[in-house]
């Protein structure tokens, strides 16, 4: 019997929308709520960060914290994430989704609490406490990504299973955008109550005191929405895909099933004979491959290849733009120079500007995706993505001049949230989904676990390298601390170019729209092989 001829395969396949499907929508998109308000937040306080604890005496600048702690307290907690990835998709393969998926959980809940407690006598071991905490918060939040997609894909059935998977995924739009929400409340609040003046004016009193409670607090909060569905993520069954096709027990997958969607599902003798025929047979090698065999390399190889070289290249450009977007808003005059503002002005400032990118870029292009992928497939989504991107990057390069002079800055802004945009509704949430999809059940976690670990590295590239690539060319015009840099125009022009490149990689990926998670990954024609195998074990000798 094939996989796809399981009844329960088939029951969650034809399954209708059902009440069990939002609530694990719900349950695991606050994961990634709380991954995107941990990973974005960063960028926030910085700028406070520097004024706090790296100010000059007699500087005509407010503090900046240093090039390599900047490097290091923004692309620690990608490092963390990138092994948790790779870690807790390996481990969901072995131990199952359900025994892995509190741990992660409970990890970003502990951590980001500590991040917010980081302690220290001097700058230097603030930022050293604040980097090891954001390291391991980054790890939990790892497990999430291919815990998250394969427990969602295995869920949900193949008419709307994509909309699903974007569903969890889009909740990253809403924690971006708390973030920022977070900060303006955090920071008007402090403001009100403990005014302070403007740098220019007071160097000194521009930072009160007060000022080290807002960042400890925005970066606490983020803890919440995890703790608050910790519960039920832990009361998650175990999906049946991994029940009856990995450990082998069809009949506990329809048990299960039929609790959580409510519909009898048959876990009759026909079903458990064939079940426990496939897991006594002997599978020929074909059917057994694991992730580095050759029989892999030749179903999956290109595929994994494609998954991952698409991730990589479009955080690349999606984290840079996240990371020093503060700053181009700056260049372009939409926020003031730091010096005119205090501490807590700077931040208000910084974090109006990503919430208004969020709300009318990020947001909306997130629930396209969602109300689209299974119209369009994922390939479409993908390639027009890329494309717009491109187009976009393109378009605020080339006549960079003119966007960054006066009466020009709203034009610029527009441009910008529709790279954005297109990121949301195109790869950004296309190479997260197509993971989950198209790899055998067994290897599932984990290639999708090194399909965004290769990600995570783009945002490392991004996150780091940007920092120096963006900074002005005229070394007198640089930030403090940094050597000259080939500007922001030179450096959205390799951004195009990284778009271009994920473009051509998609080719390599295939489309998944409309068909069984078996069919995409070639189970159905592994358990045929199995079946069609001849039992030697359990031969009758003839008397």
């Amino acid at each position: 019997m094939a996989a796809g001829d399981l009844e329960v395969l088939t029951a969650l396949d034809t399954a209708k929308t059902q009440w069990y499907h939002f609530t694990a929508i719900v349950v695991a998109g606050m994961g990634f709520f709380t991954d995107a308000y941990d990973l974005f937040c960063i960028s926030l306080v910085t700028k406070l960060l520097g004024r706090i604890y790296y100010t000059v005496e007699g500087s005509a600048t407010p503090g900046t914290l240093p090039p390599h702690v900047s490097a290091s307290v923004n692309g620690v907690a990608f490092v963390g994430t990138l092994s948790g990835q790779l870690f807790f998709g390996w481990l969901g393969d072995k131990l199952g989704r359900k025994k892995v998926y509190g741990m992660t959980l409970m990890l970003m809940v502990l951590c980001s609490v500590a991040s917010g407690l980081s302690f220290g006598h001097t700058p230097a071991s603030v930022m050293a406490t604040l980097c090891f905490f954001r390291f391991w918060l980054g790890f939990g939040i790892g497990g999430d990504y291919p815990l998250s997609a394969t427990i969602m894909s295995e869920y949900a059935n193949k008419k709307t299973r994509g909309a699903f998977i974007a569903a969890v995924f889009a909740m990253q739009g809403f924690g971006i955008m708390a973030g920022g929400l977070v900060a303006i409340v955090v920071s008007a609040s402090f403001k009100a109550r403990f005014p302070a003046p403007a740098y220019a004016v007071d160097p000194a009193g521009s930072t009160p005191p007060q000022a080290d409670f807002v960042w400890r607090i925005i970066l606490m909060l983020g803890a919440m929405p995890a703790a608050l569905t910790y519960y039920w993520r832990t009361k998650m069954p175990e999906t049946a895909r991994y029940t009856a096709l990995v450990a082998k027990n069809a009949k506990q997958a329809a048990a299960d099933m039929s609790k959580v969607l409510q519909v009898e599902i048959s876990a009759g003798a026909p079903e458990e004979d064939a079940a426990a025929a496939a897991a006594t047979a002997p599978a020929p090698a074909s059917a057994s491959f694991g992730l580095f065999s050759g029989e892999f390399l030749r179903r999956h190889g290109l595929h994994l290849l494609g998954t991952s070289s698409t991730w990589f290249l479009l955080d690349i450009a999606f984290y840079s733009q996240n990371l020093f977007q503060k700053d181009i808003f700056s260049a372009v005059g939409w926020i003031p120079k730091a010096a005119t503002m205090n501490a807590l002005e700077e931040l208000f400032s910084i974090a109006r500007a990503q919430s208004l990118i969020a709300l009318c870029g990020t947001v909306p292009g997130y629930w396209f995706t969602v109300a689209l992928i299974d119209v369009l497939g994922r390939f479409a989504i993908q390639v027009t993505g890329f494309l717009m991107m491109t187009v976009f990057m393109l378009g605020l390069a080339v006549p960079y001049e003119h966007w960054t002079t006066p009466g020009h800055h709203i034009g610029f802004i527009v441009m910008y949230g529709l790279t954005f945009f297109f990121a949301n509704f195109g790869p950004n949430a296309t190479t997260f989904i197509v993971p989950a999809e198209i790899f055998p059940a067994r290897l599932r976690s984990t290639c999708h676990g090194i399909s965004a670990a290769s990600g995570k590295l783009g945002a490392i590239v991004g996150s780091f390298g940007f920092l120096y690539l963006a900074q002005n060319r005229d070394p007198a015009k640089t930030d403090h601390g940094y050597p000259a840099g080939i500007g922001v125009r030179n450096s959205l022009f390799l951004l195009a170019g990284c778009n271009l490149l994920g473009l051509a990689f998609t080719f390599l990926v295939p489309e998944s729209k409309g068909k069984s998670l078996e069919e995409m990954s070639g189970e159905n024609d592994e358990a045929a092989a199995a079946a069609a195998t001849p039992n030697y074990n359990n031969r009758t000798v003839p008397v």
